[in-house]
């Protein structure tokens, strides 16, 4: 081995403190130097000097080491490897032939500055190969001082991270270009994890946080959700392809809902914790999208409200004749049946067999009638039950009733819940009986003449029942009516027609054709409040009975 100046041997303590530094990535707390600085010597004691010279030699970091004025009069083979330079090339030369002349001023100022101040510096710099290729170095300076402390030359190392800073920048333009993609979707997207947060969204998606609701637009619409699908992540393992074209239907109080036609699937991403590297673990996420598909709806409920419209003047014919006609029966029946107890007294009295006989007479014309009124009576035609959305029945109701309630002066306030579940049942019936609530709420409020005219109409959800409740600020229903109200043909006026009083009887039948209640809140002081409860649909039961 060749003999080395006392000056190089000098250094290889400090060599190796900084070696060591940087392939650890940290630095030692000044606090702790003094003592790390003994443990060194007293090691240095057992390991001869050449021990240090070949450790630095064969670094896989390009070392160099510099005079203050940066005249390199050191460099390793990994330094010449890196640069491209041989040790005879840069021995003498000064540090700036590295340069690429593309680092800003302000980088240079500040490793000046930080070294003169006999402290380390750390950062990156665009150096240039002796070939002319740029690349980035990673550098680390140490001031080396003598043993009275005076800086006397610097330590430098480095390596080139340019293909790392390749990857990183790949990464970042390949993720801005995702994020410039997804924010012009004109479909709002968000990734969901499995706690269900929010982790990565786009524009569409942040305009919902002000018009859908007070809360995370995810987490309202995985609630909806919920209600077609059971447990979102639990469908999606055993649908790996997700679902798709779910359309949810988001009320407010405006009477102007929003639709929005949804899909989700799942994607995996790998881990990349140090446990992962010879076992493969993966995060699962929730790609969202949703459509606002609301004006394609609005069109579709405008042709299908002209629809609706014809088709419950329609019902509502049938079901006035249909009244009309039990009501028409209920009177006959009533003589009929007075008729029939004078027979039976009859019967039993001599010498009365011409009066016996009349009244027989007119009993059997009373039956033939009640015959003929009861074969006019239009039939009930089955219906399918399917899933239903009260709130979307509430609306159909409400915008069918919306001239009456102009004309008479009525105000709605109509609270529908945003997250309100299914139920199974069938349009057509229980948009009857809501009619017929709205209908008896809007007669008590025309002859109130003293107060506000108000209907107000609340969605809610407890207990695994969907609930509505229609309140009124009429004269409400006197105590000694409240027990009959649901009697047929009971009516409290006046005036009352054959068909009066069978409102009330035919919406609380259509409940309970649907396993649900109708009931007169008597407590409510205000006015008059039905409440109409029904039984939440699970997602997973089927929908075929028939009412």
């Amino acid at each position: 081995m060749k003999n080395k100046s006392p000056e190089y041997l000098q250094l290889h303590t400090k060599i190796q403190d900084n070696i060591n530094d940087l392939n650890h990535g940290m630095q030692i707390p000044e606090e702790n130097k003094s003592q790390h600085m003994r443990k060194n010597a007293h090691n240095n004691n057992a390991l001869p000097a050449w021990f240090f010279e070949e450790a630095v030699k064969q670094a896989p970091l390009a070392i160099s080491i510099t005079d203050k004025k940066a005249n390199i009069v050191y460099a390793n083979a990994a330094f010449c490897l890196i640069t491209g330079y041989s040790i005879d090339e840069v021995i003498g030369k000064n540090e700036s032939i590295l340069s690429n002349k593309s680092t800003p001023r302000a980088v240079y100022h500040d490793l000046w500055r930080t070294i003169s101040r006999n402290n380390i510096w750390q950062g990156q710099l665009v150096n240039r190969h002796k070939n002319g290729t740029p690349y980035l170095a990673e550098l680390m300076i140490t001031p080396i001082r003598d043993s009275l402390k005076n800086v006397t030359h610097y330590l430098g190392m480095h390596r080139d991270v340019s293909p790392s800073f390749k990857i990183e920048k790949k990464l970042q333009n390949q993720r801005h270009f995702s994020e410039s993609v997804i924010n012009a979707s004109p479909i709002a997207m968000a990734v969901l994890n499995k706690d269900n947060a929010v982790v990565l969204d786009n524009f569409q998606y942040k305009k919902l946080l002000s018009s859908v609701s007070d809360k995370e637009p995810a987490h309202l619409f995985m609630e909806l959700l919920s209600h077609e699908l059971g447990d979102i992540w639990a469908y999606l393992h055993d649908n790996p392809d997700g679902f798709s074209d779910i359309e949810i239907r988001i009320d407010n109080t405006t009477l102007q809902p929003l639709w929005f036609s949804c899909s989700g699937r799942i994607f995996q991403e790998k881990e990349t914790d140090p446990e992962s590297f010879f076992n493969e673990n993966h995060n699962d996420y929730l790609l969202l999208n949703l459509a606002n598909i609301t004006k394609q709806r609005q069109a579709q409920e405008a042709f299908h409200f002209q629809t609706l419209k014809a088709l419950t003047a329609e019902e509502e014919q049938i079901r006035s004749i249909r009244e009309t006609l039990l009501g028409a029966i209920h009177q006959v029946s009533q003589p009929l049946n007075q008729i029939q107890a004078a027979i039976q007294i009859m019967e039993n009295k001599e010498g009365q067999e011409p009066l016996l006989n009349l009244l027989k007479e007119l009993g059997r014309s009373g039956q033939n009638t009640l015959a003929t009124l009861n074969n006019c009576v239009p039939s009930i035609v089955p219906t399918t039950a399917s899933s239903i959305n009260l709130n979307q029945i509430t609306h159909e109701v409400l915008m069918m009733s919306n001239l009456n309630f102009l004309s008479n002066g009525i105000i709605i306030e109509w609270n529908p819940s945003t997250i309100l579940p299914n139920i199974l049942g069938s349009d057509n019936k229980l948009r009857t009986l809501f009619k017929m609530l709205i209908d008896n709420a809007t007669n008590a409020l025309t002859h109130n003449t003293n107060q506000e005219r108000l209907i107000k109409i609340n969605s809610y959800y407890n207990n695994n029942q969907v609930i509505v409740s229609i309140a009124d600020t009429g004269p409400g229903i006197a105590k000694e009516n409240q027990a009959k109200i649901f009697l047929p043909f009971f009516t409290t006026k006046s005036n009352g027609s054959m068909q009066a009083g069978m409102g009330l009887v035919v919406a609380k039948e259509i409940a309970h054709q649907f396993n649900g209640t109708l009931t007169l809140d008597t407590d409510y002081t205000e006015g008059c409040r039905f409440i109409v409860s029904f039984p939440e649909l699970k997602h997973d039961n089927e929908s075929g009975a028939t009412g």
